[in-house]
């Protein structure tokens, strides 16, 4: 369905996303993850044709490389935001009625408008300010303003940052249900690695761009590099602890390590925010 082959975007000297290539199914649940700063955002861009870039994007068998953002939209490709996007002063309906008149190839659909309402469980906040929602909320009509453009892929940045446990778990339902009620492929990064294992068939790590592996969920997150990716390498706190002057340097390490080692077990969704 998705086919990236070797793309490639620098900006001046620095290289944001390096020599990448990754496939993605038809309804598959591919991730996407890496340290802050790893290229993971500027991956959509290129994807839904905000910038330029070398290499291949092929969608369907069509080369997306110089097409504009609109076109990729209206060929079935649909975004979200890290920060949710909304237009303060509509209404709930108006939002995800926008997505469906400019991103849809069969033009405006009221009641298909009404349905993705009720799917992403907004019918009874539709006559509401867009601007008055909650953050919940917000990302539930990002998402289907999106959905209304009646997509074949829907690309997910970071659906749960900022969500405590109990919002994260009605959205990893409602990405499911996605997938699997209605068939959409899905691209998800996201940091939290127990939403990846338990979401994606297949996750990607990459860091500056590059990446670092790619396979099934639960291997990828035991791989050495993609530990070592979060981590770091050992070597160095074990040099600090040999270090009599660096004791309080090698205890905020570990503490950091600690961290780490939680955020890539999955630990995060237990309880409170992560």
């Amino acid at each position: 369905m998705l086919e990236i082959k070797n793309i490639t975007k620098k900006f001046g000297a620095l290289t944001a996303v390096n020599n990448l290539s990754f496939n993605v199914r038809k309804g598959d649940v591919f991730g996407i993850a890496g340290p802050n700063g790893a290229g993971k955002s500027t991956l959509y861009n290129l994807i839904t044709g905000l910038y330029p870039f070398e290499g291949s994007i092929r969608f369907n068998g069509q080369e997306l490389r110089g097409m504009p953002p609109h076109r990729i939209a209206k060929l079935g490709i649909a975004r979200t935001f890290q920060i949710p996007q909304t237009f303060p002063s509509l209404t709930v309906e108006a939002g995800v009625g926008i997505g469906n008149c400019f991103g849809s190839q069969d033009g405006f659909d009221s009641s298909y408008v009404d349905q993705i309402l009720k799917f992403v469980n907004l019918d009874r906040k539709r006559n509401q300010k867009t601007g008055q929602l909650n953050l919940l909320d917000k990302k539930m009509l990002m998402i289907g303003a999106a959905l209304a453009t009646k997509p074949k892929i829907l690309m997910l940045d970071e659906p749960m940052a900022g969500s405590n446990s109990r919002e994260i778990i009605s959205l990893m339902d409602l990405i499911k249900r996605i997938n699997q009620d209605m068939g959409i492929a899905i691209i998800i990064i996201e940091h939290f690695m127990k939403v990846l294992t338990e979401l994606t068939r297949k996750l990607l790590i990459i860091q500056t761009g590059t990446e670092i592996c790619c396979g099934d969920p639960v291997e990828v997150t035991n791989n050495p590099k993609v530990i070592e990716c979060y981590l770091g390498s050992t070597k160095d706190g074990e040099k600090d602890s040999e270090n009599a002057t660096g004791e309080h340097r090698n205890s905020e390490s570990h503490a950091g390590k600690n961290a780490a080692e939680k955020n890539l077990a999955g630990l995060n969704n237990a309880g409170g925010k992560p």
